[in-house]
């Protein structure tokens, strides 16, 4: 596994970078295998990157007919629901880039969360298994963000998900929210050729030095779970989020 962490001035520069990233890691993905299988992450901060990868900037550089689209995690609602990531990412990107509609692979949140993650486990080994011939969900691209508690996709501190070792999605309550999540699990995470963070903002500048620079504690940290044996792994932070850190790299 090798680390990089980079930071930008401000959001804007951020973004770009992000996107940046996604035109290289496809472009090699679709030159190599024909296909470019990416898991998006919802919440607020990378609604303002898929906006910008929806100009014509960028969907002239990522072949988004050749992308297959999952996500990292869901909340437990319906898909027109305002909380529902795979809504937010339909608003936001896919609505303005040509995937194909049988290419997106959303968690069905309204279902009863255990059965919506076994649903989502089997979807994904049917498609790593039949399209990828793979055992494990070797995503080209996972973007993940990071919460105030050091939570990422919907591994919560504290949660039975952190003890998962070999199913890929789970059923997660959330007892901060008394709420159910369905997420993908660190091992299927960790399978990924590249994960990437994007974190913005001062309010997460505390959590990014603990997670990057503090002792291990994956417990209250779930976002030190994630670690690609066989991948690379990068952390695109604002100047904000990274203004903790003693050590900066530009």
């Amino acid at each position: 596994m090798s680390r990089e962490v980079r930071i930008y001035q401000n959001a804007g520069l951020l973004n770009r970078a992000l996107a940046e990233r996604v035109v290289t890691i496809s472009e090699r993905a679709i030159a190599a295998r024909g296909r470019f299988v990416v898991c998006l992450a919802g919440g607020n901060t990378p609604r303002s990157a898929y906006e910008l990868m929806t100009t014509q900037e960028y969907t002239s550089l990522i072949d988004w007919s050749n992308a297959y689209v999952f996500w990292g995690d869901e909340r437990c609602v319906p898909p027109e629901s305002t909380d529902s990531n795979a809504r937010m990412v339909r608003e936001t990107l896919l609505n303005h880039v040509p995937v194909p509609i049988n290419h997106i692979y959303r968690i069905h949140g309204e279902l009863p969360p255990i059965q919506a993650a076994e649903q989502y486990d089997q979807t994904l080994r049917e498609f790593f298994r039949n399209r990828m011939n793979t055992g494990k969900p070797r995503f080209d691209l996972v973007l993940l963000g990071l919460g105030v508690d050091g939570h990422t996709a919907s591994l919560f501190p504290g949660t039975t998900a952190l003890r998962e070792e070999k199913r890929w999605a789970v059923a997660n309550h959330v007892p901060s929210l008394d709420a159910w999540r369905v997420t993908l699990t660190a091992p299927a995470l960790n399978a990924a050729s590249n994960v990437i963070f994007l974190v913005s903002g001062a309010e997460k500048a505390e959590t990014v030095k603990s997670v990057l620079e503090g002792d291990e504690n994956s417990a209250q940290l779930p976002a030190q779970m994630i670690n690609p044996p066989d991948g690379r792994l990068v952390w695109l932070l604002d100047e904000p989020a990274a203004s903790r850190l003693a050590s900066q790299k530009i």
